[in-house]
């Protein structure tokens, strides 16, 4: 059985990666603090900066997952999976404030270069990071496509950026030693915090989009509207609307019914739908509002995929498209 069919399995792996996170971050600042300390290097310091918010990140991604799998209760009946989200907001703040830290630091240490220490430390710390944080990534990597964790999702796009931070360190370490390239440390830290903007904007992107409950991806609403067209006894669905929340991800719609059939027949079809429909998103909270096909023109406008046919001309008996 897989994570997305088992919530128990699911918890355990996402509990899993926050603890994995936060002990790595803390293996790389104590290194990394060392070997600033002997080398004085700014883009060092600005590796180190990085590698502290990835910790707090970390921490609050670590508060927020157990958060996040809270059951649902009277109060919160559609659980606490926007906690995720809350998280990645947190976390997008947290990393903007660094690279603003690093591009005042950069441009000083730019406008006046001053010499570093002994680099072959610092690069030893370096190339540890970037074991570290590679075997991190894969690991995260196997968790979300696992579980569909946002927030372990926002943090693995922490130490993808990483890697390009610790490759770019390691050049300005061996470039910086020479007295004619210190200029290098300077520049190294402030294409850092370049690509740490980027990443900041990268998270507060997909937490927003949660918070704000944006549709799901045009290939996911398709997948629900073939399903309902696959089954033989659905005449149209409309006012489909979906949203996520943390790893749940909720699905409705008015399905269209022969309007002669029973009651019991046609929650039967419902129940059949929804089966498959659980299938391809496993977990999800799904309502389905049985309406009698020809009765009453839908309120909302009927929900159309890339390709999909209008209503007005859609086979009789066939979901739209």
């Amino acid at each position: 059985m897989t994570a997305a069919h088992d919530p128990a399995l699911k918890a355990r792996l996402m509990r899993r990666a926050t603890y994995a996170s936060v002990l790595v971050v803390l293996l790389l600042v104590a290194a990394k603090l060392a070997a600033w300390l002997q080398t004085e290097s700014v883009a060092l310091l600005a590796s180190l900066v990085d590698s502290l918010l990835d910790g707090v990140a970390s921490a609050i991604n670590l508060l927020a997952v157990r958060h996040a799998l809270t059951p649902a209760d009277d109060e919160h009946r559609f659980g606490h999976g926007k906690a995720e989200a809350l998280a990645g907001l947190g976390q997008g703040a947290l990393v903007a404030g660094s690279a603003l830290y690093l591009f005042i630091t950069g441009i000083q240490h730019l406008v006046t270069p001053q010499p570093i220490g002994s680099s072959p430390a610092g690069i030893a710390v370096m190339v540890l990071s970037i074991l570290l944080t590679g075997g991190l990534i894969l690991y995260q990597r196997h968790i979300v496509r696992q579980t569909g964790s946002l927030a372990i999702a926002a943090d693995r796009l922490h130490y993808v950026g990483d890697l390009a931070t610790n490759l770019t360190v390691i050049l300005a370490l061996l470039l910086a030693s020479q007295p004619d390239y210190v200029w290098v440390d300077a520049a190294a830290a402030l294409v850092v915090a370049a690509i740490i903007v980027k990443s900041a904007i990268d998270i507060v992107r997909g937490a927003l989009d949660n918070l704000m409950d944006r549709e799901l991806a045009d290939a996911d609403r398709e997948r629900v509207l073939a399903v309902v067209r696959r089954h033989e006894k659905a005449r149209a669905l409309h006012d489909l609307r979906t949203r996520q929340a943390g790893t749940q991800v909720f699905i409705q719609f008015h399905l269209e019914l022969d309007p002669e059939i029973s009651l019991r027949e046609a929650h039967r079809i419902s129940d059949e739908i929804e089966a498959e429909l659980l299938t391809l998103f496993p977990g999800a909270g799904i309502i389905i509002h049985q309406d009698p096909a020809g009765h009453d023109a839908p309120e909302a406008p009927y929900v159309t995929a890339p390709g999909e046919t209008p209503p007005e001309q859609a086979p009789p008996g066939r979901p739209p498209g």
